[in-house]
């Protein structure tokens, strides 16, 4: 089969479900899909979505239906208010995406079997039922497919990924399953990933596998984007972010008042990433620069951190014991590897040579977001909202890498083209 990606650069149709910013949106529309519209209930979350790919003059590439208001809104809604407009998108769309929250299943939080985001899946396979596209993508974080256990420790008989995999099967797909890792595909942060991919079994050849497929796209994808084909360490990726050099920072009031934020000076020399992430924009400062400031007892606990915690690492018992700290996870970047997994609590991770937290834009740059796309809403959240409210920070967190999202397009293109 013909590997060249400028071979699968044609249109195809989606639905974007659980979208969140659009960091798989803007993936699958890099690899050349058209949107028909996205699903997300969060304002904040909703409005970079649309600034960037609905409204925004080099993203955008969604031909919105007149019967749906382009804001924030639910599955749920959409099932019980625009049915009828649903039915009539029957064998018109090609693809449905998304990824459903996977606050509930992820590994690194607090697994619940019981939280309410988890039974999202359920509305992603009542849309699938409605519309039957030819492929399905859907994205989530490896505790996806593992089994919870119960209070005594007993574990259940199957991961909810199955169960998800059966109705879809019964619903006429063949699924295919596997774990990705993102830094293969150029993103600059270890980021495995559950995928799940189905094919509408009338149109699925026997001896297909999109995971092989997928594979078998690496090296032309990071070759169309001069990308080496190692993974990119996080230095490689966020080094002209860095306080110090030619970079500045000013206040927006003064010294103990406002914001502080980074005066971004384009370096005589980018790395390969860099030139990637900044393609096209001319010079032009990206948004998401804010620095957090922190109080200096907290610049001092971050540089004691950093000095006694292994880069890549997260801090030990006992040094949490010896620091007083009760945060569950907390590390330091290794400027020489890919990050660790980003979340969506920006103290997890601290950079790797400055005693601070890192700042939105460089935590979209680990994510693989382009510096022109613009974060939008307020920066973060605290207390009871942080369930409620999708802030920058948790926006860029929970978002698809870019990259991810359209080499996992791409490999739909491919394919498609062969069935």
């Amino acid at each position: 089969m013909e590997s060249n990606i400028k071979n699968l650069i044609s249109t195809g149709t989606y639905i974007d479900l659980f979208s969140g910013c659009g960091g798989f949106s803007l993936g699958l529309g890099n690899a050349g899909w058209k949107g028909i519209f996205a699903v997300e209930k969060d304002p904040m979350a909703f409005d970079t979505f649309r600034y960037n790919l609905i409204d925004g003059d080099k993203y955008s590439h969604f031909d919105w239906p007149d019967w749906l208001p382009k804001k924030a809104t639910t599955i749920q809604t959409l099932l019980e208010d625009y049915i009828d407009s649903l039915k009539a998108l029957k064998g018109k769309v090609d693809l449905i995406a998304g990824g459903p929250p996977c606050q509930g299943f992820s590994l690194a939080g607090r697994r619940n079997s019981s939280d309410p985001r988890n039974q999202l899946s359920e509305q992603y396979i009542k849309m699938v039922k409605i519309v039957s596209p030819k492929y399905l993508v859907l994205e989530n974080v490896r505790g996806f497919n593992a089994t919870f256990k119960d209070s005594k420790g007993i574990a259940e008989k199957q991961p909810y990924s199955m169960v998800v995999k059966a109705k879809l099967e019964k619903l006429g797909y063949k699924v295919f399953t596997d774990y990705v890792h993102s830094e293969k595909y150029g993103v600059p942060q270890k980021r495995t990933r559950f995928i799940m991919i189905g094919i509408r079994k009338d149109i699925c050849k026997l001896d297909v596998d999109p995971f092989v497929v997928l594979e078998s796209l690496r090296h032309d994808f990071l070759k169309s984007k001069k990308l080496p084909k190692t993974p990119i360490s996080v230095k490689a990726a966020i080094s002209d972010l860095e306080h110090i050099g030619a970079n500045k920072v000013y206040h927006s009031g003064n010294e103990n008042t406002g914001f502080k934020k980074l005066d971004y000076v384009l370096p005589d020399k980018l790395t390969t990433f860099q030139k990637a992430m900044r393609k096209g924009i001319n010079g032009s400062k990206p948004n998401g620069l804010r620095i957090a400031r922190h109080r200096g007892t907290t610049v001092e606990k971050f540089e004691y951190i950093q000095q006694v915690c292994r880069p890549g690492l997260g801090l030990t018992a006992e040094q949490k014991k010896v620091i007083g700290m009760k945060k569950q996870v907390i590390s330091v970047l290794d400027p020489s590897q890919p990050s660790r997994t980003l979340t969506t609590l920006p103290d997890d991770l601290l950079h790797y040579s400055e005693p601070r937290i890192l700042t939105v834009r460089e935590n979209a740059r680990i994510q693989s977001f382009p510096d022109d796309f613009k974060f939008q809403g307020k920066y973060t959240t605290g207390g009871h909202r942080r369930t409620q409210e999708c802030p920058r920070y948790t926006q860029v967190g929970n978002a698809v890498p870019p990259l991810l999202g359209e080499v996992l397009g791409l490999t739909l293109k491919k394919v498609d083209l062969n069935s």
